[in-house]
């Protein structure tokens, strides 16, 4: 299958390379001239502009940092809806808010294009390995279509509804990673504060009711000082701005994630923006003056 990729960097870049490697032709482009000469040394044609893309493919990825960055590559001057032929699809597997996924994805339908919103988790690891959890929006016949070559760059995709359910999915996703990560680095704390030894608490409690992926993930992290990102503060402050945009927009109550911007937000102003999300820690350190961190 010939497909055009549209967004080449920390996860775009691996999730191109799996694409090729399964034998799918590919045309990429990227304002990143290295990104794009990296995927082009394993392969792909290296097109000059998103125009190129579209002209050429009649199934594009794109694969963005948030919903402006989207909105201009399909609908903006140069863009899909401007070269693209009609009866071509757009997966978009960044991570935007739905309310918008559902706007383009209606101007892109005037021109006879289609659109699937197809949100990946996991991050760069399983980016690499091509085990992403792959959520997708839109009509089921095209993701009946496209499910095998999805399944490239994954572990798992799902068909989560119409078009904008896969982003909703993401965003409840991190609405719930971010709580989860909180809970965790708040218990931590506190049994450090009650002269407990935080690891032996975590030991205890992972294979209890209260044990999950994420705990093992980060708790280990914590306890070791490690916030080297897999996923930084910044990017889920993003994801939590269209969480609570989106839930906004249809009147459903979201505290907690309003206070995990709030936590994380807080840690962006500490400097702390670029580090992994178990950095969450650093904030009820600071609150506490006591750090969980295992003394050497």
């Amino acid at each position: 299958m010939k497909i055009g990729f549209i967004g080449l960097g920390i996860m775009g870049r691996p999730m191109s390379k799996n694409l090729l490697k399964a034998g799918h032709e590919l045309v990429v482009f990227d304002f990143n001239k290295d990104a794009v000469a990296d995927v082009a040394s394993c392969g792909a044609k290296a097109a000059a502009n998103s125009a190129e893309v579209a002209r050429e493919c009649s199934v594009i990825i794109t694969m963005l940092p948030n919903s402006p960055h989207v909105r201009s590559v399909a609908l903006g001057e140069g863009g899909i809806a401007e070269n693209a032929a009609e009866g071509t699809i757009l997966i978009d597997m960044s991570s935007i808010d739905p309310v918008e996924s559902k706007k383009i994805g209606a101007e892109l339908a005037r021109k006879g294009i289609r659109m699937m919103d197809a949100p990946v988790s996991g991050g760069e690891p399983k980016a690499i390995d091509g085990t992403l959890s792959v959520m997708v929006g839109g009509a089921k016949e095209d993701f009946d279509k496209y499910y095998d070559m999805l399944m490239v760059m994954a572990g798992s995709v799902v068909y989560v509804g119409e078009l904008g359910s896969g982003n909703v999915a993401k965003l409840a996703n991190q609405m719930v990673v971010a709580c989860n990560i909180s809970a965790v680095a708040e218990a931590l704390t506190f049994a450090k504060k009650a002269g407990t030894d935080p690891e032996l608490v975590y030991q205890a409690i992972r294979g209890g009711l209260a044990g999950s992926t994420v705990m093992d993930a980060k708790a280990p992290m914590m306890l070791a000082g490690n916030y080297k990102p897999g996923f930084r503060i910044e990017l889920h402050i993003k994801d939590l701005t269209n969480a609570l945009n989106a839930a906004h927009a249809v009147n459903s109550p979201a505290p907690m994630t309003a206070q995990m911007m709030e936590e994380m937000q807080f840690l962006k102003a500490a400097g702390y923006e670029k580090c992994d999300h178990d950095s969450l820690v650093k904030y009820y350190e600071i609150l506490s003056g006591t750090s969980i961190v295992k003394e050497d």
